[in-house]
């Protein structure tokens, strides 16, 4: 009889009795298992009110956004469950620039709570850092947000099929002209890559687009029929 069934919700509560759950945010007591009290996890803002397309917040619900309505990006849908605000991009911020992973796992169980999407992809692709950039951090925050996802809702997770060809500036510094710009032909696919039918591209924030709009239209050049892109927050419309 295989006793891992048994011994690990033994284990969980002996390490919940060992090290508690404690919040990121402010210290206090750990809630629903994760390191996020009640009141720091009542904040969270969810993205309730989007446009379908690309999830853009929205004061009042509508089918498309403005600029969907006028220019449609090149995927076909998009799942991006939080706004980037307070205090879910504080713990983004942890995340991606200060090497706490820890943060990235309390991500990774908020978004696994929130509403699937109802027609899942037959892989999931984490957008790729350039290797100078991976070397730098460590890791890839789109994928270790992805590997998650992947495995609890049993989709394929492929880290290796797109590559993204040149370094290029941080997007968080331009506008939204000069990002489109900057990710112009900095992705291709792997030659020896045969792609289904249908594929999400997984990044952790979505500002305007421009990276995951570049990758979409590289994976539709593949063969890619349908092309979704999933994120973990949308930050607000750009003034650029």
């Amino acid at each position: 009889m295989d006793a891992l069934p048994v011994i690990r919700p033994l284990l969980g509560a002996l390490q919940r009795f060992v090290l508690p759950h404690r919040c990121l945010l402010c210290g206090a007591a750990g809630d629903h298992g994760l390191d996020l009290c009640r009141d720091c996890a009542a904040e969270l803002p969810r993205n309730r009110v989007c446009c379908a397309r690309c999830a853009l917040p929205l004061p009042e619900p509508a089918e498309l956004c403005g600029q969907c309505q006028r220019r449609p990006p090149p995927w076909d849908a998009a799942w991006v469950p939080f706004r980037y605000a307070w205090p879910l991009d504080r713990l983004e911020s942890r995340f991606k620039f200060g090497a706490d992973l820890a943060a990235g796992r309390v991500l990774s169980s908020l978004w696994l709570r929130e509403p699937r999407p109802p027609e899942l992809p037959t892989w999931l692709v984490p957008v790729p850092l350039h290797l100078g950039r991976l070397r730098t951090r460590g890791y890839n925050q789109a994928l270790e947000l992805a590997k998650p996802l992947a495995g609890c809702l049993d989709v394929s997770i492929h880290a290796d099929a797109l590559k993204r060809l040149r370094s290029t500036a941080a997007q968080t510094e331009l506008g939204a002209l000069d990002r489109r710009r900057n990710v112009r032909a900095a992705f291709s696919t792997r030659p020896s890559v045969t792609w289904p039918a249908h594929v999400a591209l997984l990044d952790d924030v979505m500002t305007t687009g421009a990276t995951l709009a570049e990758c979409a239209r590289v994976l539709k050049r593949a063969g890619v029929q349908r092309v979704d892109v999933w994120a973990l927050a949308r930050a607000p419309a750009s003034k650029h």
